[in-house]
């Protein structure tokens, strides 16, 4: 158990039947009345944010969460299989659980799996940016363009995004994959 004054963001607690991290918080302590924490909750099982105001002091029961390193291997239908590298044990995540991630994978790329009670699988951790190979991009001369310096460039694992006029196929370079947005041209 954590009193609510302990809180910290990035900490992980049971609330509701559910689990919830700590995305931001705050202590008030209005002139009149009883202090509280205004914090906002971020649901691990459904991604949803709340808000939520809690009664400074009172205990919320911690739940721990472990993160380990897992390698990509290939899909089986609506199935993504992945390899633990500690143990070698293949692990299966639905492909509902990560929809918004698989724009990403690719094979042998390492994510951290989000684990809680050592079976449950709530999600997989990216890289913050990756190194990937423009695979389709059009040829635009500089003197066709007149308001748009961007163009649409197909990336190896099925992404389209928008890159700079001077990116070629074949080339690499870095995605951000917080925001999906090109980065930089890879230096390798």
């Amino acid at each position: 158990m954590i009193s609510t004054n302990d809180f910290k963001t990035g900490q992980t607690i049971k609330f509701n039947n559910n689990l919830f991290q700590i995305v931001s918080f705050l202590h008030v302590k209005p002139g009149k009345g009883a202090a509280f924490v205004r914090c906002k909750l971020k649901n691990l099982r459904t991604g949803s944010i709340i808000d939520n105001t809690f009664n400074s002091g009172i205990k919320v029961e911690l739940a721990f969460i472990n993160k380990n390193k897992i390698q990509f291997l290939y899909i089986d239908g609506n199935k993504y299989i992945f390899i633990n590298i500690a143990n070698y044990e293949q692990i299966e995540i639905e492909k509902q659980k990560i929809k918004n991630k698989i724009k990403y994978l690719y094979e042998g790329i390492i994510v951290d799996v989000v684990i809680y009670n050592d079976y449950e699988i709530l999600d997989i951790n990216l890289p913050e940016k990756l190194n990937l190979t423009v695979t389709k991009t059009e040829f635009i001369e500089k003197k066709d363009v007149k308001t748009n310096y961007y163009k649409d460039a197909t990336l190896e694992t099925g992404l389209v995004i928008k890159v700079p006029l001077f990116i070629q196929q074949g080339e690499k370079i870095i995605v951000n994959t917080q925001t999906g947005l090109y980065v930089s041209r890879c230096n390798k």
